[in-house]
């Protein structure tokens, strides 16, 4: 279908299209969230203007074969405040220091980005090819600069959470923990004794411990970056037109209903997993604009289809983890143990310093193995092949293996990632979780149980119910797709000048 029978079925003449401005965290998963929702904005009819920071502009440039595809969809790119040196050529960003940058040094640039824009539409407004007027700021939830820029300009603004309903919720009692006096804590061996400590004291978390909590909470200094960081981003969220959050109905259900009673956020829209809602629009022109950082090494697609059904692990651990080298040869050795065929993805900056695998492991698993340095995940985990994920629970991934139908053993590193791991386990029956202190012989019984035993079977009869309901929330009736069109009517084209 061509770009004008599109938006005319869309019911918006080239003139007309609302113009959404949409503006991610500068990191892979966020910019993968975002630029799929980008894109159902676009198959919706809208005009999209996709913000990146210049030096993962250059990234997705040199890493991806297709930035964009359609007249309508253009990429911006703003500077992330960061001096050079700090910028390694393919490595993920200091995260403290770009997360701080994004409150100090983002709403400038974003500024002059969006006069910009105004400026070509009144100065262009008769010729062809020009941008309609900008409608709207769709904003990564943690991005408060976008607020302060759409109330300056009195645009609607929806702030979307690309992580979970748990972890919007857990970070949003930061600022009950520092009122209890809970946090800051006196010092390490003080967050040691009380990571088990109960958190049930908020409301939906029944069961949470302190540890499960998305760890920027765990502070002993009350002016901690990310603790403030994390704060400032849920209370701004209040003054927002709408919220987002990247899951659906029937997986946070009670979750959802208290972040709605309990909080000051604005009206939350439940709209996810993305990539089953995009899944309705396969001829569109943006199907071969991809999401990632790192190239795609995507031969280990032939690799799994000559595996037998079912019997594959895939090891990712998403594109901010880093492991000691202590950690990752306990890992591999648990895996070779157990007799298992591995897809693995090892980055070039996951293993902190020089640290590599043994030349034994590799001879001796080289037969049953595949190590990558990075994989097309969604196609590795819709693959028959595939039994079992071992993920550090990064949200995208769990929505993409709950999307695939397939269990989860969790190691999970930082921020939202515990507490990910702690509804997968308890509250989805989907996953186990490995101790932060691996040992081989722990991950070897996981993966064995996972693959052979009566729990595996259990977590994979959840998956597959999960997988079901992923896919009716997600159809042409369902509560996500229900919600992205009254997102639409209801916020994004009502204009507030």
């Amino acid at each position: 279908m061509d770009q004008i029978s599109s938006d005319k079925k869309e019911g918006y003449s080239t003139e007309s299209k609302p113009h959404a401005v949409c503006i991610p965290y500068p990191s892979q998963s966020h910019i993968k969230a975002m630029l799929k929702f980008a894109k159902l904005l676009h198959n919706k009819g809208f005009y999209i203007t996709f913000v990146n920071t210049e030096f993962n502009h250059n990234r997705l440039i040199k890493n991806s074969s297709t930035i964009s595809s359609s007249p309508s969809f253009q990429f911006e790119t703003i500077p992330d405040g960061l001096p050079p040196s700090d910028q390694g050529q393919d490595s993920t960003q200091d995260i403290p220091s770009l997360s701080d940058s994004t409150r100090k040094n983002f709403l400038g640039p974003f500024l002059e980005l969006l006069n910009k824009l105004a400026y070509q539409t009144k100065s262009n407004s008769s010729k062809d090819g020009v941008p309609p007027r900008v409608s709207c700021i769709i904003s990564d939830g943690v991005m408060t600069f976008a607020i302060k820029a759409a109330q300056q300009l009195r645009l609607p603004v929806v702030q979307f959470f690309t992580v979970a309903a748990c972890a919007v919720m857990g970070m949003a009692n930061y600022r009950p923990l520092l009122e209890k006096g809970i946090v800051p804590l006196k010092d390490e061996n003080e967050l040691n004794d009380f990571l088990d400590t109960s958190m049930e004291w908020i409301p939906g978390m029944k069961g949470l411990r302190f540890r499960d909590l998305p760890t920027f909470c765990r502070i002993t200094d009350s002016n901690d970056i990310m603790f403030n960081w994390v704060k400032e981003a849920i209370e701004m969220a209040s003054e927002a037109s709408a919220v987002v959050i990247q899951t659906f109905e029937a997986l946070e259900p009670h979750v959802l209903d208290v972040l709605s009673s309990t909080t000051s956020l604005p009206k939350i829209y439940p709209i996810g997993p993305l990539q089953p809602l995009l899944d309705h629009y396969p001829q569109h022109s943006l199907h071969t604009v991809t999401y990632s950082l790192w190239k795609e090494e995507t031969e280990c697609i032939k690799w799994l289809s000559t595996q037998k059904p079912n019997s594959v692990i895939y090891v990712n651990f998403g594109s901010i983890t880093v492991l000691s080298e202590q950690q990752v040869i306990e890992i591999g050795w648990g895996l070779a143990n157990s007799n298992v065929p591995f897809l693995w993805v090892i980055r070039p900056d996951l293993i902190i310093g020089e640290g590599r695998l043994p030349s034994e492991f590799l001879d001796q698993t080289k037969d049953r193995s595949l190590i990558i340095s990075w994989a097309p995940q969604e196609d590795v985990l819709n693959h028959p092949s595939i039994g079992g994920f071992l993920t550090h629970c990064g949200w995208n991934s769990i929505l993409e293996s709950l999307t695939s139908g397939v269990p989860m053993i969790c190691y999970p590193y930082f921020a939202d990632q515990q507490t990910n791991c702690w509804f997968a386990f308890n509250e989805w029956g989907v996953a186990v979780e490995i101790e932060s202190d691996v040992k081989r012989d722990q991950v070897t019984n996981l993966v064995k149980q996972l693959f052979d035993g009566e729990k595996g079977k259990k977590m994979k009869t959840k998956a597959m119910e999960f997988k079901k309901l992923v896919h009716e929330a997600t159809a042409p009736s369902g509560s996500s797709s229900t919600n992205l069109d009254d997102l639409i009517n209801e916020v994004l084209l009502h204009q507030t000048d």
